[in-house]
């Protein structure tokens, strides 16, 4: 009989322990945000958000408010959508609420990187150096002169002919910014001598091309990969191109290479003097690939449609670039050497700088969090305090809060390039209940995560952009064309891509 008595206790109590692990004692507490777990067990919405995150954060904001709770894959997050609390999360310690522990389960999950203290650390001092201030101008024209490289050959070897090419767009704009931003960044084939030097480019040409192929399956996987829901054929096929990508991008390999970046080279030397081994500095080398240049070229592709979309648009941004070449004494004619935009010429262009910070509001979509790492209150704009209970993590997601709300932003849908600047040309400022916002777009995240390569991207697209422009008469092939569909299962990860693509047609305007 006390055999059963005990056998019957142990049942009952690992039945209460997996209950409490699935959720079903949590209650709101006094103070504390709405709590929504769902209907499923553990799971609670994780479902409903990986099907479409942002449409089921609008819903729960339409039910709750502002902010609230809810549960996704045994994890209790707490959204904030009331732009005017994101200061004080973004800016609050690290004691409180921390980013890294997530970042760095997700690293290790999708590229196999297990982070160290430093990693965050090195990667900021880098890029401050680097892909800021003086560094920027050396990889601005690194960048320029691989675009160059990849775009303008055809032109200066004498196959310049005036017709119409047609090709996809965004593949278009994928493969050319993400080619020229890792030949900027990992450096180029050696070449000893002039006659060898086109040899070399023609052999980046041919590799990058290679990889950037092998990126696009890996970059399909992503979200799933994140997200841990791969079925077991791709699981098979993510671990093939993560084996292919720390062997492409090794260590070994890239000292073999002319004009490596320092923004690169740093970083690796930093983490072997930390005591990092060899084989996980070739999977940080992949690491830093996708965030480099995992965003820029959809986006790239986004700025123009949007300005194929929209001829007044694209007359001003053309009309604007072309008056910045001539200003700067370089004249586009056949024969002539390829123009060289440089870091100084970009500053002045505010009606293509307009025309990208809204195609990254309507489009760029990351998803911040932190983990609460100690019982602690927020304030919001009215006054109400709530309880943020240690264990939980907080998220903001500014594409739906603030992007898209159509009292910041009139017509949130609307792609209208001037968005950003007053009638004088002057930066403008946004309000929302009369009080002027501090975050009123945030494509690039915020805080200690803000994305820290930021510049050096900015820089990647206007670049293409302006070549794209200076160069080619552009236009879509359906002068009818939609604007088509996002690809809902990557809301969170940064830059939405296209479920399809779009044809267009380009040719030398010379």
């Amino acid at each position: 009989m006390a055999l059963w008595v005990t056998l019957l206790c142990s049942l009952v109590a690992s039945l209460l322990g997996g209950l409490y692990l699935l959720g079903a004692f949590r209650r709101r507490r006094a103070n504390e945000p709405p709590l929504d777990k769902g209907h499923i067990p553990w799971l609670g919405y994780a479902l409903d958000f990986r099907k479409d995150s942002s449409e089921f954060l609008k819903r729960m904001q339409r039910k709750h408010g502002d902010i609230f709770t809810v549960l996704l894959g045994g994890y209790y997050f707490t959204f904030v959508m009331d732009p005017f609390c994101f200061g004080a999360i973004v800016k609050e310690s690290r004691a409180k609420l921390d980013f890294k522990k997530f970042a760095s389960e997700l690293v290790r999950r999708v590229f196999g990187y297990q982070s160290v203290e430093v990693s965050h650390k090195i990667i900021q001092l880098s890029s401050t150096k680097h892909l800021m201030g003086d560094g920027l101008v050396v990889m601005t024209q690194a960048m320029m002169e691989n675009l160059q490289k990849l775009m303008l050959f055809k032109m200066n070897s004498g196959e310049r002919e005036r017709t119409w090419q047609e090709d996809s767009l965004f593949n278009y704009c994928y493969n050319i910014i993400f080619r020229a931003g890792y030949l900027a960044l990992y450096g180029s084939e050696p070449h000893q001598g002039a006659d060898n030097k086109e040899k070399a480019n023609e052999h980046d040409r041919v590799h990058s091309d290679e990889l950037f192929y092998e990126f696009r399956k890996y970059d399909r996987l992503f979200p799933r990969l994140a997200y841990a829901v791969l079925p077991p054929k791709d699981k098979i096929e993510a671990e093939r191109l993560k084996r292919l990508f720390w062997s492409m991008l090794s260590v070994k390999k890239s000292r073999q290479k002319d004009n490596i970046s320092g923004w690169v080279s740093d970083q690796e030397q930093s983490l072997a003097e930390n005591g990092v081994p060899e084989y996980m500095r070739d999977r940080f080398m992949f690491l830093l690939l996708w965030a480099s240049q995992g965003n820029t070229g959809p986006a790239a592709f986004w700025l123009l449609f949007y300005l194929m979309k929209h001829p007044e648009a694209m007359k001003a941004v053309k009309e604007e670039v072309d008056k910045v070449s001539r200003e700067s004494g370089q004249e586009v004619k056949p024969g002539r050497p390829p123009i060289n935009v440089t870091r100084d010429m970009l500053n002045q262009t505010p009606l293509l700088d307009s025309a990208l910070e809204e195609t990254l509001r309507l489009v760029a979509a990351p998803i911040l969090i932190r983990a609460v790492l100690q019982d602690m209150t927020l304030k919001t704009s009215d006054g109400t305090e709530y309880a943020l209970r240690k264990g939980d993590r907080v998220a903001l997601f500014p594409h739906a809060s603030v992007q898209m709300d159509p009292e910041i932003h009139p017509e949130p849908h609307r792609f209208k390039y001037d968005r950003f600047l007053n009638p004088d040309g002057t930066r403008k400022d946004f309000y929302k209940n009369g009080k002027k916002l501090k975050y009123f777009s945030m494509p690039w995240g915020a805080g200690i995560s803000i994305c820290p390569g930021r510049f050096f991207a900015t820089n990647e697209m206007k670049l293409f952009v302006f070549l794209m422009l200076t160069y080619y008469d552009l236009e879509l092939l359906d002068g009818e064309e939609e604007i088509p569909p996002i690809d809902s299962s990557r809301w969170g990860f940064g830059t939405m891509q296209p479920i399809r693509d779009v044809r267009f047609r380009y040719r030398p305007r010379f």
